[in-house]
């Protein structure tokens, strides 16, 4: 299970209030590694600031709730409240696991570099270029109905790089590949500066797009 808890003792011996103690009931916004105007002009400061301090925030806030209810249910035994609560863990889960990868996915243009080592070679083995790469994995994005996410993960069984979309804010964990590169393709991710045309996003997030942190990620996953 997601949390863990352990019963407070009052100072007559009895069970008090439980307290929460899991490792995951204090989870933090985590800071980005660059400043919010640092991925203009292709992501503008403001869409940053707002994706993080208030969307990727309240993934995280309505997660930390939810885990806390889940404390509460498994104390209890209760069993229906668990059920209830796995969507709302799953979806604010989801958007802050994505969202952690997402920003490290990304850096200042003045920092990118093209993809190198392994990476370059499985791409260039199933892509032939970085350009057809980026063209196929911008069209399947593009065509996610409603809200979603396009994915470059690693199959640990087939040794090859595959390009998924899953919807809302499932993780790609739940298919079984290992994430490398995630691209948010919810409204919010761009409409201020992109309005509703979701192609120049995805043509324009290339520029910031941090090579060394999916090689990185890759490396890891080859482990």
């Amino acid at each position: 299970m997601l949390a863990r808890v352990a019963l407070g003792l009052a100072r007559d011996g009895q069970s008090a209030v439980p307290t929460m103690t899991r490792a995951m009931s204090s989870i933090k916004l985590p800071e980005l590694p660059y400043s919010y105007g640092a991925l203009e002009p292709y992501i503008s400061g403001q869409i940053m600031e707002l994706h993080h301090s208030k969307h990727h925030a309240a993934y995280i806030a309505n997660l930390n709730k939810a885990l806390e209810q889940q404390a509460e249910a498994e104390h209890k035994g209760d069993v229906a409240k668990l059920i209830a609560l796995q969507s709302a863990i799953k979806f604010n889960g989801g958007g802050h696991v994505n969202h952690d990868i997402f920003w490290t996915n990304l850096c200042p243009h003045k920092e990118w570099q093209p993809p190198s080592g392994d990476l370059k070679a499985l791409i260039e083995a199933q892509w032939k270029t970085l350009d057809n790469f980026t063209t196929t994995f911008s069209a399947q994005t593009a065509a996610v109905q409603g809200s979603g996410w396009g994915w470059l993960g690693y199959n640990k069984t087939s040794h090859k790089l595959e390009i998924v979309t899953l919807p809302n804010q499932d993780p790609l964990s739940v298919t079984g590949l290992v994430p490398l590169l995630g691209i948010d393709v919810w409204e919010h991710a761009y409409y201020l500066q992109y309005k509703n045309v979701r192609p120049d996003y995805l043509k324009a997030i290339w520029n910031v797009v941090n090579w060394q942190n999916v090689e990185s990620r890759l490396a890891a996953a080859k482990k």
